[in-house]
């Protein structure tokens, strides 16, 4: 076996919605494959305390952290810019900062669903077009976008939601298309439910857990590191024949039939 196919030395990643959950656990498992990474996320603290656990762990390798609102376009540019100033291209970027708000359809504002596509959506398609610059500086680069099985069916999310997900599936397709070209392959992920600090107060009712669980045939919630783990596969030089993929990260729910 040749061990390069399963590392990711000398590489540099951005991952969006750093500082925690999902975001915190593809930082990590990253730089386990000895990659160096770049963080953002709106809040500093949490970024700070992030950076600081991982430096700790991982202490051959550089961690570095950028605080942006990615919902401003301002700021998004920012982040490339500063990326760009580390003078190596980029070899991954990892689209992961989402959000949501759950209202029945009739009863979101205008600025409510169209923030919520701005986060999920446009963040991640200006964010890969702006990156697109430094990925193609190197042979073979990477986008890998988190999108979400409400994006392939009805999980009580919200509209907005599942379409902007949806969104980005589709997202992931074309641009995998039109930058094979260029070496970018762009994959996706789509992770049901995971223990995050997002999901955690809706996990904290026995009964919806457990609707949660009698659909998902593994039987229990994923873990972000589940989530990581694919999304670093799909980073690796061993996964360099896939492209436009969205892989469920999901227990079996998507299959799950009668």
């Amino acid at each position: 076996m040749e061990r390069s196919r399963w590392r990711l030395d000398g590489q540099l990643a951005l991952v969006t919605g750093g500082s925690a959950g999902i975001g915190r656990a593809i930082a990590r498992e990253l730089l386990g494959f000895g990659a160096d990474v770049l963080l953002a996320a709106r809040s500093t603290a949490p970024l700070e305390a992030v950076r600081e656990e991982l430096a700790e762990e991982f202490p051959e390798r550089a961690v570095s952290t950028f605080v942006a609102d990615i919902a401003v376009d301002e700021q998004r540019r920012e982040l490339l810019d500063w990326v760009e100033d580390f003078g190596e291209g980029l070899h991954v970027l990892v689209n992961n900062a989402g959000g949501n708000l759950t209202r029945a359809a009739t009863e979101y504002t205008e600025d409510e669903w169209r923030q919520i596509f701005e986060i999920n959506l446009f963040s991640a398609f200006e964010l890969s077009r702006y990156a697109h610059p430094l990925l193609t500086k190197h042979a073979a680069s990477c986008i890998v976008n988190v999108g979400s099985v409400s994006g392939i069916t009805h999980v009580r999310s919200g509209a907005p939601y599942g379409m902007s997900k949806a969104a980005m599936h589709q997202m992931t397709r074309n641009l995998a298309v039109e930058w094979a070209e260029d070496g970018v392959r762009v994959n996706a992920v789509a992770p049901w439910y995971i223990r995050t600090r997002r999901t955690h107060d809706k996990l904290s009712d026995p009964d919806y857990l457990d609707e949660v669980l009698l659909r998902t045939p593994l039987g229990r919630v994923g873990e972000p590191e589940e989530v990581a783990a694919a999304v670093a596969f799909l980073c690796l030089p061993a996964s360099s024949y896939v492209t436009g993929e969205c892989i469920a990260v999901d227990g079996g729910f998507l299959r799950y039939g009668f």
